[in-house]
C-alpha cells in the first residue's frame, strides 16, 4: 500500500540521490519495527531504488528532563529494534550519546552517503526544531512522516479548543483513514544484502553496546530518576495483550477505579512509539468483527458511532478522541501550546480575574515534589508518579486541580504540573500529556458553576468527593499514608 499524501511532507527541497548507498531510516518518535509508516514508507523507497535500508535509532542526553527513567525505556526498545531488524536481515545502527554534543555530526555523515532519509513526524517537544534544523543542514533530501494516530495531522486545518468539536470533526473525516492502515511488518518486504555503515563513522561515533549493563551509569543524565517500567515493543504487546482480555471487558465500568486496574495503562509506550494505535485499533476491530458498514452517522456523541460494544466505544473514545486532540493541538500550535496563553479565552479570564483569591495552603515545588502536603489521596498520587512513573488517569485530574489550588497563582501551578510531569512521568513531554495538565485549566472543557474562589468557572474537583467515588484502599495501602482520613 501507498503512503496516504497527508502523511509525507518534504522537508527539504534537494532531490533523491538514486545512486546513494542505501535509504536512511532516522526513527526518532516511531521506535518500533511494526505498525509504522515512516519505516514502511523507507522500505518501500528502498526497495524501489534497489538500495538496502539502514535504520539508525540515535538518543541523546542534552534535552530537558534527560533521566535514568527515560534512557532506560528508549534502550529496552532499542534491544527490541535490533532483534527485528537482525531477523528481518536489515542494517540497523543504534547510538546513545556518551556526553552531549558527542553525537553531532552522524547524521549528517550517514546523510551524506544516502539515497535520501526519511524520519517521523512528532509535533511535540523538541523534535519539530530538530526535524526542521536537520532539513536546513542535511546533505540529502529529508522527508518527514506523520504516523502518530488514526487521523493524519494534516486532516484537520485547526486546533479544536472543545473536545466536543474534534470528536464530530473525527467521525466525520476519520472513515477513509481506516482503511488506510499502515502494514503490520514493513520489514517483511525488505530483501538483499544488509546496507553496510562506512568503517570511518563507525570509528567516529560507535553503535551503542546495547548488552553493557553499566551503559547507563556514566551519562550525563538525571540518575536519581530511576528506571521502573520495561519498554520496548515485546512488553507492550504483552501489556496490550493482558488489556484486551482482562482490562477492556470491565474498562467502561471500572476504569477510573484505581483497585480495578481496568484502565489500559498503555501511554508510556504510546509516547515512545513502541506500540502504534493502528495496532491496538487493528486487535479490537478483528476481535469484534468489525467493518465499516458499521460506522454511525456524524453527531459527535462519545458512544455509538463506532458500531462496537460500549466498552471498546469507551476505549477507542480516550484512545483516539481524546489523544489525538491534543496531537492536532500541538501540530497547529507549535509555538504556544505550553503556555498559559494558550488556554481558551473563557478559562484565561476567569483563572485571571480569581488569581488574587487567597489560597488555603500553598506549597512550593520541592513540597509537592517530594508528596509531603497535608492531602494523603493527592501524596499517593505524586509518589506513584515518583516511584512508577505513571499516574491513574482520574487521580492525575486531581493531582493538577489540587496544585492550581496550593500555587500562588495560574502560570505557577501550570509551571509547577509541567515540570513533575515532564521530569518523572514516561508518558510525559506527549501532547497527551499535555492535555492532561491543561484540562485542568480549562482547555478541552467548558464553563462550570457555581463560581468558585481560586478556580472561578474551571471545572473543580476535591478529595474528599473523590475519595467517596472512587475504590481507592488498596491504592492507598501501596502508595499513602494516614488512609483513615480519607475512608
Amino acid at each position: 500500500m501507498s503512503l496516504p499524501s497527508l502523511r509525507l511532507r518534504a522537508v527539504n527541497d534537494l532531490a533523491v540521490r538514486p545512486d546513494g548507498a542505501y535509504v536512511l531510516y532516522w526513527m526518532i518518535a516511531q521506535r518500533r519495527t511494526r505498525w509504522n509508516f515512516a519505516l514502511q514508507y523507507a522500505a518501500d523507497q528502498a526497495r524501489a531504488l534497489g538500495r538496502p535500508l539502514l535504520v539508525f535509532e540515535p538518543l541523546r542526553v542534552g534535552y530537558r528532563w534527560a533521566s535514568r527513567r527515560l534512557h532506560a525505556f528508549v534502550i529496552d526498545g532499542m534491544r527490541d529494534q535490533r532483534a527485528a531488524c537482525a531477523a528481518a536481515g536489515v542494517a540497523y545502527l543504534p547510538y546513545v550519546e556518551p556526553a552531549a554534543g558527542a553525537g553531532s555530526g552522524l547524521l549528517a555523515a550517514l546523510a551524506a552517503e544516502a539515497c535520501l532519509v526519511v524520519t517521523d513526524e512528532y509535533p511535540c517537544f523538541f523534535l519539530p526544531q530538530m526535524v526542521a534544523a536537520a532539513g536546513r543542514r542535511l546533505p540529502a533530501r529529508l522527508e518527514a512522516v506523520d504516523g502518530n494516530g488514526l487521523l493524519p495531522l494534516r486532516a484537520s486545518d485547526r486546533a479544536f479548543p472543545p473536545a466536543a468539536g474534534f470528536r464530530r470533526h473525527l467521525q466525520a473525516t476519520l472513515p477513509p483513514h481506516l482503511e488506510l492502515f499502515p502494514a503490520a511488518d514493513p520489514l517483511a518486504s525488505v530483501s538483499g544484502p544488509p546496507a553496510v555503515v562506512p568503517p570511518a563513522i563507525l570509528a567516529r561515533w560507535p553503535a551503542a553496546d546495547l548488552d553493557d549493563p553499566g551503559l547507563l551509569d556514566h551519562l550525563p543524565i538525571d540518575q536519581t530518576v530511576r528506571e521502573t517500567l520495561r519498554g520496548g515493543a515485546t512488553t507492550a504487546e504483552a501489556r496490550l495483550d493482558d488489556f484486551l482480555v482482562d482490562g477492556l471487558p470491565r474498562y467502561g465500568e471500572l476504569r477510573s477505579h484505581p483497585d480495578a486496574d481496568a484502565a489500559s495503562g498503555l501511554s508510556p509506550w504510546l509516547h515512545f512509539g513502541h506500540l502504534s494505535p493502528h495496532a491496538i485499533v487493528d486487535r479490537i476491530f478483528a476481535a469484534e468483527g468489525w467493518h465499516p458498514g458499521r460506522l454511525g452517522k456524524v453527531t459527535g456523541s462519545r458512544a455509538g458511532w463506532w458500531g462496537l460494544s460500549a466498552t471498546a466505544e469507551s476505549f477507542l473514545d480516550e484512545l483516539v478522541t481524546w489523544r489525538e486532540v491534543g496531537f492536532g493541538f500541538c501540530f497547529h500550535r507549535p509555538d504556544d501550546y505550553f503556555t498559559f496563553d494558550s488556554l481558551p479565552d473563557w478559562a484565561r479570564a476567569t483563572l485571571t480575574e480569581h488569581a488574587v483569591d487567597p489560597r488555603p495552603v500553598l506549597y512550593d515545588r520541592e513540597t509537592l515534589a517530594a508528596a509531603r502536603t497535608h492531602d494523603p489521596l493527592w501524596n499517593a498520587a505524586q509518589t506513584e508518579l515518583v516511584r512508577t512513573g505513571r499516574m491513574q488517569n482520574y487521580l492525575r485530574m486531581l493531582w493538577g486541580k489540587k496544585v492550581l489550588e496550593w500555587s500562588r497563582t495560574p502560570a505557577e501551578a501550570l509551571d509547577t504540573l509541567i515540570e513533575l510531569n515532564n521530569r518523572y512521568a514516561i508518558d510525559g513531554r506527549d501532547p497527551n500529556s499535555y492535555s492532561g495538565i491543561f484540562w485542568t485549566l480549562g482547555r478541552f472543557d467548558r464553563p462550570w458553576g457555581p463560581v468558585r474562589p481560586i478556580f472561578g468557572t474551571i471545572r473543580y474537583m476535591s478529595s474528599e468527593n473523590t475519595a467517596r467515588k472512587l475504590k481507592l484502599a488498596g491504592y492507598l495501602a501501596r502508595f499513602g499514608v494516614d488512609q483513615p482520613r480519607l475512608l
